[in-house]
């Protein structure tokens, strides 16, 4: 079994939010390609197949095919043009997400090696849960965190007081 040290504190908050909503039973389709945290899910006895890279702003088959009772989206919707449509198409009744929140004293995030890597959205809580309503998903469950780093200055003192990420449980509204 796995040991318990995380990497990241947003990894222990995710995987607790996650245990707490969600029964290793339930087939999981994760929107991201595999990654480490992917792989905690497996060690802690979760079945997870994740989407392969495609561009779920245009290519929904993985969501369209799956057979999973829940899909997870750590991170992911940020990097989406059009987060509305995929959340449209997926087909399982739960779903567990999270975003980075966006903050107010720095700019949203974009890789300055990787054109692929930046976010197009950085939402406030509320306006995720907007899209998500929309979407057809009610909110059951929620929780919010900071994210501290150990540098000096303005912007890293605030982020000890700041929210940095968002996550949400919900469930399909009955239609």
């Amino acid at each position: 079994m796995y040991e318990g040290k995380f990497p990241h504190k947003r990894y222990r908050l995710t995987l607790q939010f996650l245990k707490k909503h969600i029964a290793t039973s339930e087939a999981i389709l994760d929107l991201g390609v595999e990654n480490p945290f992917s792989e905690i899910l497996k060690k802690e006895g979760y079945t997870i197949e994740n989407t392969l890279g495609e561009d779920l702003d245009v290519d929904f088959t993985r969501v369209n095919t799956a057979t999973a009772d829940v899909v997870t989206a750590f991170e992911i919707f940020e990097h989406l043009v059009a987060p509305f449509n995929v959340l449209r198409e997926i087909k399982a009744n739960k779903l567990v997400a999270s975003i980075p929140l966006r903050l107010w004293f720095a700019t949203a995030y974009r890789s300055k090696t990787d054109p692929w890597d930046r976010h197009y959205h950085e939402f406030e809580a509320w306006q995720f849960d907007w899209l998500l309503e929309k979407a057809g998903w009610e909110i059951k469950d929620s929780l919010q965190w900071t994210n501290p780093t150990k540098r000096i200055g303005l912007r890293p003192l605030l982020r000890w007081f700041t929210n940095r990420y968002y996550i949400v449980y919900a469930e399909r509204k009955a239609k």
